[in-house]
């Protein structure tokens, strides 16, 4: 059995790691690559960074950013945020990202997910869905923080991409996000079933307990969160003994 991995997410504006609520109110929460090294040392089986700068100075600092985290850290690292081309993507990626994160982008072009798996493999290849579950009961995919509902459907739109090329889903529940209420597990266990790639489970932590839910009842293969760790609430390395200690495989 492949062990389940814990993941750490960045959000970075202009090479500083930020954190707030929808982008708004962002504090400071230190240096990007010393706080990616620093989860590294605690145990995080891989990161994300998450490029929210508005400004096309932003994308070259971030870039460059990409090539001092390549530098720095020895665990595999993701990188999305404003990727809309094959040239975005490839940008980061020869900058030294293990991996690129679409969204939106995907979206509006689903052949970018061929595109991008073509010329680099399926492996480099995150697609990310921000779902909402709507009033008739259907999970759709949105853009926009949630505020926009798209034609796409959950179950569907991740089986499209797994067959166009991704090799991996970050699925969030935009009714779940920020609320640190755990997570749709039924739902999370339905996408398993329907793909084969890894899924990747984000928004909704607020407890070990939450985690350890989505990562047995959900069949999600990693967990993704952010303010648990940067607000000190819990280290990556403390989580894992946790989850290990309710005989869940993860690598101490």
């Amino acid at each position: 059995m492949v062990a389940k991995r814990i993941i750490p997410c960045l959000d970075v504006k202009e090479g500083r790691t930020v954190k707030g609520v929808n982008f708004v109110d962002l504090r400071d929460v230190g240096d990007a690559v010393e706080l990616g090294q620093y989860y590294a040392r605690c145990g995080a089986d891989e990161l994300v960074y998450l490029d929210i700068s508005a400004t096309r100075e932003g994308r070259n600092t971030f870039t460059r950013l990409v090539e001092r985290i390549a530098d720095g850290i020895n665990i595999p690292f993701t990188v999305g945020g404003g990727i809309s081309s094959l040239d975005d993507a490839a940008r980061l990626l020869d900058a030294g990202a293990d991996k690129i994160s679409i969204n939106s982008a995907a979206i509006a072009n689903p052949s970018l997910i061929d595109s991008i798996a073509a010329r680099y493999g399926s492996q480099f290849v995150v697609v990310a869905i921000d779902a909402k579950r709507m009033e008739d009961g259907i999970w759709r995919a949105t853009t926009h923080g949630g505020s926009r509902p798209t034609d796409k459907e959950l179950f569907s739109w991740a089986r499209e991409a797994q067959e166009r090329g991704a090799g991996e889903i970050l699925f969030t529940s935009m009714n779940h996000d920020g609320t640190r209420s755990g997570y749709p597990c039924d739902t999370f266990a339905r996408l398993s079933e329907e793909i084969t790639i890894p899924i990747i489970a984000s928004g909704g932590a607020g407890s070990v307990q939450d985690i350890a839910d989505v990562l047995t009842v959900g069949r999600a293969d990693a967990a993704l969160a952010a303010s648990i760790f940067h607000f000190g609430e819990i280290t990556v390395g403390d989580l894992k003994k946790e989850l290990k200690q309710m005989n869940i495989d993860v690598r101490l």
